[in-house]
């Protein structure tokens, strides 16, 4: 079937290739409308930050998130009469906003007055009022003016996101890329990697565009889409031509070289293609929305990609590739060189050093690995802060503004909602009585500066009386230790003591809640999870390898280079190992980060696995000799695992030089782990390994071979499986 698909592909190749030019036109059309329909929507169901939410919005027209803050700052002890100004301001503003309202106005200093402009609003639409409002508000008199909250910290730093995305690409990830593909391809075949690109992330942005109006997608699952489908052109584009001029130097006419390249390279690459979805998958079964829209998004870059290598890269291959090769682009010389298979070929030199040594490699690289992964015994993960945000932005100003006044939790109070389970149940004495003690324990609390005055005395009753609500406003950040800290002592401690009778439930909900909440809903099933998608790599790679032991090894290589990714991430940020080359010190790693670094670096490292032990494989299926297959596998495809790995990291380090410490980290984790798994994984722990288990590597039992479909790859009776002695030892 795929030399007869292959070869129907190469005689329709214009009208696939003229159907592709189809494609993208559509998909671009469509995808540059993409910005209008993606949408952040935060939302944590079953949670109780959720039903705080949810409660808020149905009964009292606000949104924690949605939520903007004026802030007023004129002489010492000047509040009092700024106050009327004030209200006014917020008012005009207010009007700007559809649903918008003046929540209350606080004298919170002597001569700082801040007023909360409510919402129904997502912060990403109300952040679109951001220029509306503060033209509305204008100037008053003797004071300064901000405004600040989650909408407009979300307007103004979106600005700020894209021009560090603009540097770190544009300046530092592109040319970088382009220049190491140059010298790779060495002819103007450094093209092909880009025109698979043009046709996979435009048509995957397509998808999304058309899966944003069934369930929420973020901003920045462009970003990702165009990550992950460039690191995916550019393997199987090195892989799939590198293959076919092998075969081609071998003596195979132009089609039968296509063939063939589908054949072989073409086979890895839908096995490599499916443990990349596998991995991307992980993402989709998170119980947040937001995440899973990542995971769909995610998902369909492989199955995009997989449809591009089997039909339009052999059209290519056939059309393109041998006129692009025509004009070379590195001295002839220098190819040469490299393409050799003498000892003049570093990777030959490599492969016979490590083959003759493997004892000393194996230990080397596992100790360093070991070493790296030690630190994520300390890792403290949080769901992020405003502490680390760029100080020169507007709303940010605001914001420190307020916190100097009454706290850091100024903009992201903990908010507390006494549900009485019906209408008028604020009218039961014992509620009443239970809520005083509720609200002076919470006043009391270490943790809390202030407790907001809504103009109705201690709370908030909602117009059925059968909620009530009021925010504590902490004296840390949320996202801090301290804040989660109030929040589980509120909901484990606190309310309880309170003795609120049935049916009355008591809610903890804002900032600090979800991020608690959220760590628990996502850490809660991410172990099995992980374990899913290892059980799922195995039976994969077992069908792929044909054997029962490489596709443990290579579960256990990719876990071992993620671990370490963990562990430097512990160094360079929690320990501050990397502020010497500008990365931004924080006691803690973000939450989502180590759930998108596993489904990212698991598909992107296991593609690298695929590519070298496939191609051992063929050479143990041609001379059944292991040394032999280990180390021409490692000559053949050890340059094209480097050179794509080195292009990933360079596109990832444009993360790296941005003003947000979450990014950094981002960024930072997935540079790391690339640079370790195409180094130290693959080029030394993977071939030493390989060397030292010989025949094992190979070994399927008939009656595993007939479960998967496979041919078996059975030891010979009576056969002794030894260690070889490396030669020279």
């Amino acid at each position: 079937m795929p030399e007869r698909w292959t070869r129907a592909i190469i005689r329709f190749r214009w009208a696939v290739i003229a159907s592709w030019v189809v494609v993208f036109v559509v998909a671009f059309m469509l995808s540059s409308g993409l910005a209008d329909v993606l949408k952040s929507e935060s939302s944590l169901p079953g949670t109780d930050a959720q039903k705080v939410e949810d409660i808020l919005k149905d009964n009292y027209g606000q949104r924690t998130y949605g939520t903007f803050t004026l802030v007023v700052r004129g002489d010492a002890g000047s509040a009092e009469a700024l106050a009327p100004a004030v209200e006014a301001a917020a008012e005009r503003a207010a009007a700007e906003v559809p649903t918008g309202s003046v929540a209350a106005v606080q004298q919170v200093s002597d001569r700082v007055v801040s007023a909360e402009i409510a919402s129904t609003l997502q912060p990403h639409d109300a952040g679109d009022y951001t220029a509306a409002m503060r033209q509305a508000v204008g100037n008053i008199e003797g004071a300064q003016v901000w405004l600040t909250g989650g909408p407009a910290l979300d307007h103004d730093l979106a600005e700020v996101f894209a021009h560090d995305l603009e540097v770190g690409e544009l300046y530092i990830a592109i040319p970088i890329a382009l220049a190491i593909l140059v010298f790779v391809f060495a002819t103007l075949a450094f093209l092909i990697p880009l025109l698979f690109a043009l046709a996979v992330i435009p048509t995957t942005l397509a998808g999304v565009w058309a899966l944003a109006h069934l369930m929420p997608m973020a901003q920045s699952v462009q970003n990702l889409v165009t990550l992950i489908g460039l690191g995916i052109a550019i393997d199987y584009s090195l892989f799939l031509v590198y293959r076919y001029r092998d075969d081609r130097r071998a003596g195979l006419s132009q089609e039968d070289a296509v063939v063939n390249t589908m054949k072989t390279a073409g086979h890895a690459v839908i096995f490599s293609g499916t443990a990349v979805a596998i991995g991307l998958a992980l993402l989709m079964a998170v119980p947040v929305p937001e995440i899973r829209g990542y995971g769909v998004a995610g998902l369909l870059v492989p199955v995009v990609s997989l449809v591009c290598a089997v039909t339009l890269m052999p059209a290519i291959l056939y059309v393109a590739e041998p006129k692009l090769d025509r004009v070379r682009l590195v001295p002839k010389r220098i190819v040469q060189r490299r393409e050799s298979r003498t000892e003049q070929n570093f990777w030959v030199r490599h492969a016979h050093r490590v083959m003759r040594r493997p004892v000393v490699f194996l230990a080397i690289s596992l100790a360093l690995l070991l070493a790296a992964a030690a630190p994520v015994s300390r890792l403290d993960l949080g769901p992020g802060t405003q502490e680390q945000l760029p100080q020169d932005v507007t709303s940010v100003q605001g914001l420190r503004v307020l916190q100097t006044a009454v706290g850091d939790g100024a903009l992201n109070p903990t908010e507390v909602i006494i549900d009485t389970g019906r209408a008028g149940g604020f009218d039961d004495p014992a509620v009443q009585a239970a809520e005083g003690r509720l609200y002076e324990a919470v006043g009391s609390d270490p943790e809390v500066a202030s407790i907001t005055d809504f103009g109705q005395g201690r709370h908030y009753i909602d117009p059925s009386e059968r909620y009530v609500h009021f925010e504590a406003i902490s004296k840390h950040d949320a996202g801090v230790p301290e804040s989660e800290a109030l929040v589980e002592r509120l909901r484990d401690v606190v309310i309880p003591a309170a003795g609120f009778p049935d049916p009355t439930q008591v809610y903890v909900g804002g900032q600090a809640a979800a991020g608690v909440d959220f760590l628990d809903k996502t850490y809660a099933v991410f172990p099995w999870l992980v374990a899913a998608v290892l059980i799922l790599t195995y039976f994969l790679l077992l069908r792929a390898f044909r054997s029962l032991l490489l596709p443990l090894k290579a579960i256990v290589l990719n876990v071992l280079s993620i671990a370490a990714a963990y562990g430097l991430l512990v160094v360079a940020f929690q320990w501050g190992g990397g502020e010497a080359l500008g990365l931004i010190q924080y006691d803690q790693i973000t939450g989502w980060i180590p759930v998108f670094l596993f489904a990212l670096l698991f598909g992107l490292s296991m593609d690298y696995e695929v590519f070298l032990v496939s191609r051992m494989r063929e050479e143990w299926d041609a001379t059944r000799d292991n040394v032999t297959a280990v180390s021409l596998g490692l000559a053949k495809t050890g340059r094209l695992v480097t050179a794509a790995g080195l292009i990933m990291c360079a596109a990832f380090m444009g993360f790296v030089v941005g003003s947000f410490v979450d990014l950094q980290q981002f960024g930072f984790g997935l540079a790391v782990a690339i640079l370790i798994d195409v180094t130290i994984v693959r080029a030394l722990l993977l071939p030493s390994a390989m060397r030292l288990f010989g025949r094992w590597n190979w070994w399927l039992p008939a009656r595993v071979a007939r479960v998967f479909r496979v041919e078996p790859s059975p030891l010979e009776p009576g056969q002794k499986i030894a260690i070889p002695r490396p030669a020279g030892r």
